[in-house]
């Protein structure tokens, strides 16, 4: 295993974040980057500008909603899979997973499942039910293996501001943190969780309400590592700086360091 850093960034629609975008690419350097909600089609995905910033790339595109995309630094991702087995139904972008730099990705977008109950909270359920069942075979596939994304799940009360405020919403249901446990329980490490199990950390900040002024966040943005993958966790955190800049996301990237060697925590 050489030396990584891996990130998660939920972008918010690429074309009018894309000079963020490039602005991070260049401070933090990424080896590789999952980025969710483009809210572009493939013909709209601004990949010359991200080449020449030294990235090659794959990319889901839909335009105005979803979206994903791998980008790998000083390289070229090699498409494994495009969508989520079991939803070959689904005409949302929202799964890609790739080789990259000796490791197996799965970027996604989970649906975020409001107003709840109803459709949509369904469409969250069944897509995260199709997770799980890739999460297993992927988990004991004997390869390096992580699943990088916006999940729209906050797993504890600690991952969230307060949790009265948002006790309705599809985030904080006993049947996505389920869901999400459920995950876990295949054995896949929550990167931030691991290495600060007593900090509340936060990857996202609404719009509204001064959210992001009053750090009034919640941690919906995960990083899970396999047991292939996990003994070279060596750091872990948020580039929360980039959530205040002008024009920014909701969501900060989220990032991991991998060891060359295998560590013990």
């Amino acid at each position: 295993m050489k030396a990584l850093r891996i990130a998660t960034f939920n972008i918010n629609g690429i074309r009018s974040r894309l000079p963020a975008l490039l602005a991070w690419l260049e401070r933090e350097r990424p080896d590789i980057a999952c980025l969710q909600e483009l809210k572009a089609a493939d013909r709209q995905f601004p990949r010359q500008e991200i080449e020449a910033a030294g990235y090659g790339c794959l990319y889901l595109g839909q335009p105005a909603w979803n979206g994903v995309a791998i980008l790998t630094r000083d390289s070229e991702p090699l498409e494994v899979r495009r969508g989520l087995p079991g939803m070959q139904d689904d005409d949302q972008s929202r799964y890609l997973e790739a080789a990259a730099h000796g490791v197996l990705v799965g970027c996604l977008y989970l649906p975020n499942g409001n107003p709840q109950p109803g459709p949509k909270f369904d469409y969250k359920l069944r897509w995260f039910e199709c997770l799980l069942k890739h999460a297993q075979a992927l988990y004991g596939s004997g390869h390096p293996t992580i699943l990088a994304g916006d999940f729209n799940v906050v797993p504890t009360d600690m991952d969230i501001y307060n949790p009265r405020s948002w006790v309705k919403d599809a985030l904080l249901q006993p049947a996505s943190r389920a869901c999400f446990e459920q995950l876990l329980a295949q054995g896949w490490v929550d990167a931030i969780r691991h290495l600060y199990p007593d900090e509340r950390i936060y990857t996202f900040w609404d719009y509204f309400r001064n959210h992001w002024a009053r750090n009034a966040g919640l941690r919906i943005d995960h990083l899970l590592l396999n047991r292939d993958l996990a003994p070279y966790l060596k750091q872990a955190g948020v580039d929360a700086w980039v959530r205040n800049e002008a024009k920014a996301s909701d969501h900060a990237p989220v990032w991991i360091e991998l060891s060359e060697r295998r560590r013990r925590h």
